[in-house]
């Protein structure tokens, strides 16, 4: 039998993912590994979420929806961002999705062609490179060379290059956790309106930065292509639930192309997140344990020669500098996992040039894992 492969199967494996598969095996095997790998909080879902599933379940609610989503929740979608953000975005513009990683795929279906060029920063969360690469997208990987976040200049610098159609930036950003100012934030979309380049912000960490308020990109372009997730703030990742804030004119393309590669987002997880906005004080708390973690993470990671090469602004992770003991992060991660027991991403993932030099360290779990791992890494390093 004939076995046939594209070309597509051959972009690069997320390597957060090889790592949480190696760290599962080691546990497996009756090993004590503490995960900071991989952005996944390690607290359930809220209790009303719960408990709206399980009356979902009693109910029998299990089957399609519109592919855009149950009218309810995208009701609820548009009263956050009243509520959140003081933003009026009408429901018939929210569109439900299986996560934000469907999200991602719908945008740049509905966005882009192939050998369009997209711009998105490095170092970046790595399912932004690998999906496009895919589909035939030309990604414009822009180096940040230790700044923040992605700003107006280096769009204009790489337009000029080669006209750009589109950029896609993330705040706060995986995996640095930087949050971009609101002044550069405006810089950056007046920049992108003027130059003829669609956007595409990913949302996903808001509610997740600790020293500013969320600004959402629709609050200053309402044109703008925003994804948002219940996964991370929320505590749902695995019920793979998330959504799309769209354009007017791109709402019917998203929906077509969805109908024929989703259906629809899970019925189950719709009527669950219903309820996730109404979980604020049980989140807040998980939050503040978050914050715990970070303070700690940024004075015991110097100390153990992980310098700091990015802000941890927001999100829940550390993005460090790693030169002081090694120049591979990948063999440095892996021996980590196999010797210290602590899983960490290396920086190959995030910036495919320069990331030998980096790793991420997820802040997500309890506070007794953080002061565990950091102590078992400090005997391993000696």
């Amino acid at each position: 039998m004939v076995i046939s492969l594209s070309r597509r199967g051959a972009v690069e494996p997320f390597h957060a993912m090889d790592v949480l598969a190696e760290a599962n095996r080691l546990i497996a095997q009756g090993h004590d590994v503490i995960s900071m790998a991989v952005g996944q909080p390690s607290d359930p879902a809220p209790l009303a979420v719960r408990e709206a599933a399980e009356r979902a379940l009693q109910a029998g609610r299990i089957g399609y929806t519109d592919t855009l989503g149950l009218p309810a929740l995208r009701k609820a979608i548009a009263a956050h961002y009243a509520d959140h953000y003081g933003v009026h975005v009408p429901a018939r513009r929210i569109a439900v999705t299986t996560g934000s990683s469907a999200a991602f795929n719908l945008a740049f279906l509905a966005m882009f062609d192939a050998g369009d060029r997209v711009a998105i920063a490095a170092p970046g969360y790595p399912a932004y490179r690998n999906i496009m690469k895919a589909l035939g997208i030309e990604v414009v990987e822009i180096e940040l060379d230790g700044e923040a976040w992605l700003h107006a200049g280096h769009l204009e610098a790489a337009h000029r290059e080669k006209p750009l159609k589109g950029v896609l930036f993330a705040s706060p950003a995986n995996p640095t956790g930087a949050v971009v100012p609101p002044d550069e934030l405006k810089r950056l979309l007046e920049t992108a309106e003027g130059l003829g380049i669609a956007v595409i912000s990913d949302e996903i960490y808001h509610r997740l930065a600790y020293d500013a308020p969320d600004i959402t990109a629709l609050s200053l372009d309402p044109n703008v292509t925003v994804i948002n997730s219940f996964s991370k703030y929320y505590c749902m990742t695995g019920w793979r639930i998330g959504w799309m804030v769209l354009p007017e004119k791109a709402v019917r393309p998203v929906e077509r192309i969805a109908q024929s590669l989703y259906i629809s987002a899970p019925e189950l997880s719709q009527a669950a997140a219903i309820e996730a906005f109404g979980a604020t004080p049980e989140l807040e708390v998980v939050k503040q344990r978050y914050a715990e973690n970070r303070m700690f993470l940024m004075r015991r990671l110097p100390e153990l020669g992980f310098a700091l090469a990015a802000p941890m602004d927001g999100a829940f992770y550390a993005f460090c500098d790693v030169t002081r003991h090694t120049n591979d992060s990948m063999e440095f991660a892996r021996r980590m996992l196999a010797e210290a027991h602590v899983a960490a991403t290396p920086g190959r993932d995030f910036d495919p040039l320069q990331g030998h030099r980096t790793m991420r360290f997820s802040y997500a779990g309890s506070h007794d894992e953080m002061v565990e791992a950091l102590a078992r890494i400090e005997r391993w390093i000696g």
